[in-house]
């Protein structure tokens, strides 16, 4: 049994989403983002650098959404090529460019006041990150577009439960600077969407964090039986 922890419509979807389509049993507990229990010592415990996700194994905890998702492919032998065989190191080094630098660079777009380094900056600073993401999902999409075994509408990966969130998110935030993002110019990434929010998996997810009917293509804000999104 496993235990995630986990806010509404944050990076531990992505987490819930495999675990739903291994088939692997699961409870949640709520991180409650509205009384900052991610900086709390019993989250900090679990994942000291105080983000969402966290993963309760028979092995420990585990943090860092790439590296839960991995394990649990490794662990369960499904939803990601074999090690040492062939298409691995394709999936691979999609799924770490994905996490470390698509979504890595998603989270900077978020919360660019963090990093922008003053008020003034801001406009510019974000101009530059949403070219930098259009760049990101243009290389994404044509990978996408070659229909690799491990990135295919008709069969999720771990990759495709990692992408199809994260379109998500950029048709929804910043909430005051979202509509720049257009999924149809991404053709091989909306057929993944399309194709990811009529599945079991998806459709539970919704139903468990309040996500409305068409999570991926035509997004709209969460409205979850528990905790905050944001």
């Amino acid at each position: 049994m496993y235990i995630l922890h986990y806010a509404p419509d944050n990076a531990s979807l992505i987490v819930r989403l495999a675990l739903e389509e291994m088939g692997l049993a699961y409870e949640t507990r709520l991180v409650d983002r509205r009384l900052r229990a991610q900086d709390m010592p019993a989250y900090r415990s679990l994942n000291p650098a105080g983000l969402i996700p966290a993963l309760e194994t028979p092995e420990g905890p585990l943090f860092e959404t790439g590296a839960i998702l991995l394990w649990l492919s490794e662990r369960h032998g499904m939803l990601a090529p074999a090690p040492v065989t062939a298409g691995r190191g394709d999936f691979l080094k999609w799924l770490f460019f994905t996490s470390n630098t698509l979504h890595a660079d998603m989270r900077t777009l978020f919360y660019a006041d963090r990093y922008a380094g003053s008020e003034a900056a801001l406009p510019a600073f974000s101009a530059a990150t949403r070219a930098r993401i259009a760049g990101h999902l243009a290389l994404v999409d044509a990978m996408a577009a070659g229909r690799p075994a491990w990135c295919r509408p008709d069969a999720p990966s771990v990759l495709t439960c990692y992408l199809a969130p994260l379109i998500r998110w950029l048709a929804l935030y910043p909430e005051d600077g979202a509509g720049w993002f257009d999924l149809a110019a991404f053709p091989a990434l909306h057929a993944l969407a399309a194709a990811m929010e009529t599945r079991r998996s998806a459709l539970a997810a919704a139903l468990a964090e309040g996500l409305g009917p068409t999570i991926f293509t035509r997004p709209s804000y969460a409205n979850p039986p528990e905790g905050s999104a944001t």
